[in-house]
């Protein structure tokens, strides 16, 4: 992660969020199409009969540049028209924003990150046979002149629990520093952990570290299917002790870890805290070099769970990147179950490696653009096919979106864009890439006619998170308008996690006033900057 951050920055700022973090919200099964009634299909990868995206760029460096044996390249469009960024299946701060608005408050704008708003719904989008991604392309107008949404939609496919996988070798790093006595936390861990135990495979191996001053090793990588009793009785008998050293917890989770690697199984090692550190090295970076050998050695990634009411979100998230993980947070029994029952086991399971995703637009066409969201993950345009710079790790059944704002030139028909997202195999590290594309005559339709309510919930979640930050995205309908319109899409689809998003967007309303009219933006042409002010 620190070489594709390092590109990054070359790019954008890089920013540091405060804290906010997330729920892991639900999918909702509602089907995404093209504002237009068009919908694009997804290319069918580099494969044999397959084909790559037109218009993206020959982004190897010197030893990479060069395409592999059957992969082919594209023209190169101008710089200032391509968009890259590593993928992300985080989600933590949308959670964690609606916990801090229940409670009164509105979330410090800087921790807003908006791709994990967008990420915690899961819109309908096909599913691949094979591993790798199928690619969806649609889009809307905004009803602000010019300016439409274009969404770019990338998804796997999904777990089969009867089916063969690769064992999973996982080492939890529990908190059980004093700050995690209060309700909500340790006892929260207890419960997910001992729902977890019931539900990893026989073959599946355990190690259990926890940490306040210091860090214990509580168990040792073991085999599930002889030990449950084992587990469950290790698990309950945790208890909260004195300050919080998040190092000598990862440094000896990693250390764990690495004495228990299995070949050929997915290692990870997955931290549940608070992520209030106040001892030892407390900068992300810090604690992460001290077991950087081992985790490029033997590419164990880190999963990081969130939870308490006071939460470290920048802390916990900067430790996710820079491990080759993702975050989440959990508030509740039913988000411990969502996350430790419905998704973790069946998330083992990797469907790609180093995932990136490149977006051309078309300069005939397109005048200007914005991703929403991202700022963390910018990948120099140039690195998107050197794969030796991270990119995301994909599990099974993942769905990542993306949202651009764009202006389209006056009277311009023709192109608007292409996605091409780019990964590695996981088993043979071979690169794969497979794209899609939309046309301005997908984007005709209004964001909010009828019938668009997979898109239309990908603009309400950008919009609110934006306004929560204090952005400035076109099209912006105000508040009140978004959390009536997500009310409708609850009323429509029966969702309970839709019906939170409209009740966190009416809390946000109220706590922050009369909305103020979107400004227009930059006026040059090509990518706008970030919507971030923090960034």
């Amino acid at each position: 992660m620190e070489r594709r951050n390092a590109t990054a920055a070359r790019r954008t700022a890089a920013r540091f969020p405060a804290a906010v973090a997330a729920l892991l919200a639900a999918g909702l099964a509602v089907t995404g199409c093209g504002a237009g009634g068009e919908r694009s299909s997804a290319d069918r990868g580099v494969r044999e009969g397959g084909r790559t995206a037109p218009a993206v760029p020959d982004g190897g460096r010197a030893g990479t540049a060069q395409p592999r044996e059957g992969e082919q390249r594209s023209p190169v469009p101008a710089p200032d028209y391509l968009s890259t960024f590593a993928l992300d299946v985080d989600t933590a701060s949308y959670g964690y924003a609606r916990r801090t608005l229940a409670e009164g408050r509105l979330p410090d704008p800087s921790s807003v990150r908006p791709e994990e708003f967008v990420n915690s719904f899961r819109p309908d989008y096909p599913r691949p046979a094979d591993n790798g991604f199928s690619v969806t392309v649609d889009g809307a107008r905004t009803g602000r002149d010019g300016w439409s949404l274009v969404r770019v939609g990338l998804a796997t496919r999904g777990a089969d629990r009867a089916a063969e996988r690769p064992p999973a070798a996982l080492t939890f790093v529990v908190d059980v520093s004093g700050s995690m006595g209060e309700p909500g936390r340790l006892d929260l861990v207890k419960e997910s952990l001992g729902l977890l135990a019931d539900q990893l495979r026989d073959d599946d191996s355990i190690a259990l570290v926890t940490f306040s001053a210091e860090a214990e090793t509580r168990l040792p990588m073991t085999r599930v299917g002889a030990a449950r009793g084992r587990i469950r009785e290790v698990v309950d008998a945790l208890g909260t002790s004195s300050s919080t050293n998040v190092e000598a917890g990862v440094r000896t989770g990693y250390d764990v870890a690495v004495e228990g690697h299995r070949k050929g199984a997915t290692n990870r090692v997955v931290l549940l805290s608070d992520a209030l550190a106040n001892t030892g090295a407390t900068e992300a970076g810090t604690i992460l070099a001290r077991i950087e050998e081992e985790r490029r050695a033997y590419g164990i990634t880190l999963f990081g769970v969130g939870v308490g009411s006071e939460y470290g979100d920048a802390f916990m998230e900067q430790l996710a990147d820079k491990g080759d993980g993702q975050t989440t947070y959990v508030a509740n029994s039913a988000q411990a179950r969502k996350v430790f029952v419905d998704q973790l086991p069946a998330h083992v399971e990797l469907r790609a490696r180093d995932a990136k995703a490149q977006v051309a637009f078309d300069r005939r066409t397109v005048e200007k653009f914005r991703l929403v969201g991202y700022e963390n993950r910018a990948v120099a345009d140039e690195d998107f096919r050197d794969d030796r710079v991270d990119g995301g790790e994909i599990g099974a059944g993942h769905t990542v979106t993306a949202l651009y704002a764009v202006k389209t030139r006056p009277g311009a028909t023709g192109p608007v864009a292409t996605a091409t997202v780019r990964w590695l195999d996981p088993a043979t590290r071979s690169p794969h890439e497979r794209s899609g594309a939309v046309a301005t005559g997908a984007l005709t339709g209004d964001v909010w006619g009828a019938g668009h309510d997979s898109l239309q919930l990908t603009a309400i979640t950008a919009y609110f998170a934006d306004a929560l930050r204090g952005g400035d995205l076109p099209g912006h309908p105000g508040l009140a308008a978004l959390a009536d319109r997500a009310g409708a899409i609850a009323d429509r689809s029966g969702s309970a996690v839709v019906r939170e998003l409209a009740d966190a967007v009416r809390q946000a309303h109220g706590l922050r006033g009369p909305d103020r009219e979107p400004g227009e933006g930059p006026s040059k042409e090509g990518e706008l900057g970030s919507g971030d002010p923090y960034s």
